[in-house]
């Protein structure tokens, strides 16, 4: 019983940080999206597993699938793959967003003594002058959306959540 418990908590866990993941689809789109879960789930138990993805390769004919494989897959959902996570999957390789972590990785490039901040003047200058140069606008743009504090500083850590989970403030 203890761990049906701990598994449903995951799962609303799981759910709870990619909530807002169904603005991002149409609704045919989302129907889709739960078609397409329902013939992966194939014990029909709300979570995609190892064995769930076992059988749909089987049934597409691919019988010998590795299980590193099958682990890599379920390991990009970062917990138990319910709905709300597959379509926060696709959303990510659909729309071209990077995971946290790696948005996080670029940011601490800038943030050598790991303050979770970046100067908002100096990266202003960096975005404006190197590799693909951002115009005022698209700078301004940038930072409408980020947290930044009365120092000038931007709040990077909050900054990849916005990125990565939407803006509640857009949401209301």
């Amino acid at each position: 019983m203890a761990s049906k418990k701990a598994s449903n908590k995951r799962q609303r866990g799981a759910q709870k940080s990619c909530s807002n993941v169904f603005s991002m689809f149409e609704q045919s789109q989302i129907q889709e999206f739960k078609e397409a879960f329902g013939c992966i789930d194939q014990d029909r138990d709300g979570v995609i597993k190892k064995q769930d993805l076992k059988e749909t390769y089987g049934q597409l004919g691919k019988l010998n699938v590795d299980d590193e494989e099958l682990d890599g897959m379920l390991n990009e959902g970062k917990g138990p793959i319910n709905f709300t996570v597959f379509l926060s999957l696709f959303g990510e390789k659909l729309n071209g967003t990077d995971p946290e972590d790696t948005i996080l990785g670029a940011f601490k490039l800038f943030d050598p003594n790991g303050t979770g901040f970046v100067n908002k003047d100096e990266f202003k200058r960096l975005l404006m002058n190197q590799a693909d140069k951002f115009t005022a606008e698209e700078v301004d743009q940038a930072f409408a959306l980020a947290p930044i504090d009365p120092t000038g500083n931007i709040d990077y850590k909050s900054l990849c959540y916005i990125i990565t989970h939407g803006d509640e403030k857009e949401e209301s």
